[in-house]
């Protein structure tokens, strides 16, 4: 069981609750036992796609399409409970569900809805979201893929990096500058109907990760890639609407850190019961005690701060610098928890059958994507100063 010190369950719905238990028992039967063999071959889980998609959890709070409507604290549960058992099938969920198919329900006409997000809610689509580029991680907004209008077409130029579910994706939504107005545009390219890209779009896989093995990152490269005229989307007009997307799902960053943790904790508690050293359990020494303590209150805070984040979601006051407290906070701190419980199991924490070291690299993506602790710390500075540390 997750750690539960201020009995924060007995807050949970009936909803938020069932989906916990739902994807909790899933975690627990059909993803642990094989995800370190996917993770240390650096292959995606590919069988655990259909069981997925009959958990009823792909679309996350969208309603409609085919979605389950989830409300804004059972998707938590979601990616608490998912991360708890693999950072890396969470990262390909959070992009279909959050990035791939909240930026068509967000930014898309209701024909643009109607054509995707019915074959994305039972995964026989799989969508990718195309922003971060080679030489733009933090400073998104400079981004320098192109796209113009030629004939009937969009025509698209450029590269896009780390971007999950690329090179399996059948629908990519990629963000690119008109070279005619300097907007920024939401484009979205399909694979043929014979199951091929589009001439001009490829994927190379990034390999040598220490981290998120089990999910497939590309390096995407656009050469003169030519997409239908009504695949943009028809509300994505600048960067703030590519913003917009970001605030909406950076939460999901703060219940996935608070997943790694308690999986952590829970990892090193039970270690520290039942491993001896010099004739007693190590988590009879002081110094054992005293970490786990602090480990406990963070989890704590933690669960405090995301519980809070549902709530304000749910009512339409949650903001971006609100996302950016959540991330910074969140992932720092689980980035040292797992630290911590890696710590406690001592030479035994480096092995893979004990699965905190999985979580502890998995968390050094978490820290970097979404935004690193230091550019969130600048979105906080700049909102509590109304001063721009940025430019």
């Amino acid at each position: 069981m997750s750690p539960d010190y201020y009995l924060l369950d007995e807050l949970l719905t009936d909803e938020a609750r069932a989906v916990r238990d739902r994807v909790r028992a899933f975690v627990d039967s059909d993803v642990l036992p094989v995800i370190n063999d996917y993770w240390d071959r650096a292959e995606f889980p590919w069988p655990l796609v259909p069981k997925l998609a009959a958990l009823g959890i792909v679309g996350s709070t969208i309603q409609g399409y085919g979605c389950p409507g989830l409300s804004r604290l059972a998707a938590g549960m979601v990616s608490l409970e998912i991360s708890r058992g693999d950072g890396s099938v969470n990262t390909f969920l959070g992009v279909q569900s959050g990035l791939a198919m909240g930026t068509i329900n967000l930014l898309g006409s209701e024909e643009q809805r109607q054509r995707w997000l019915p074959g994305m809610a039972t995964l026989d689509l799989i969508g990718a979201f195309a922003l971060t580029e080679p030489d733009h991680g933090s400073d998104s907004v400079a981004l320098e893929t192109t796209v113009r209008r030629d004939g009937g077409s969009w025509v698209l130029n450029g590269a896009k990096r780390w971007i999950g579910n690329a090179s399996i994706a059948d629908v990519i939504v990629v963000w690119a500058r008109d070279t005619d107005d300097g907007k920024v545009k939401a484009i979205v390219v399909e694979k043929n109907l014979d199951g091929t890209y589009p001439d001009g779009y490829t994927a190379q896989l990034i390999t040598g990760k220490i981290g998120k093995r089990a999910v497939w990152q590309p390096d995407v490269t656009l050469r003169e890639v030519r997409v239908p005229l009504d695949n943009k989307l028809a509300e994505a007009r600048s960067f703030r609407d590519a913003t917009r997307v970001l605030t909406a799902t950076r939460g999901g960053a703060a219940w996935e850190s608070l997943g790694h943790a308690a999986a952590s904790y829970e990892i090193a508690l039970n270690y520290a019961t039942t491993r001896h050293q010099f004739g007693r359990p190590i988590g009879s020494f002081q110094l054992v005690q005293a970490k786990l303590a602090e480990m406990l209150a963070e989890i704590t805070a933690m669960q405090l701060y995301c519980f809070r984040m549902a709530q304000l979601q749910e009512q339409g006051r949650w903001t971006g610098p609100m996302a950016s407290l959540a991330k910074m906070n969140h992932a720092r701190k689980a980035r040292q928890i797992c630290l911590d419980a890696r710590d406690i199991l001592g030479g035994n924490g480096l092995l893979l059958e004990n699965h905190v070291a999985r979580h502890m690299t998995d968390m050094e993506v978490v820290h970097t994507y979404e935004g690193t602790d230091h550019i969130q710390a600048l979105l906080v500075g700049r909102d509590i100063t109304g001063i721009s540390a940025i430019s």
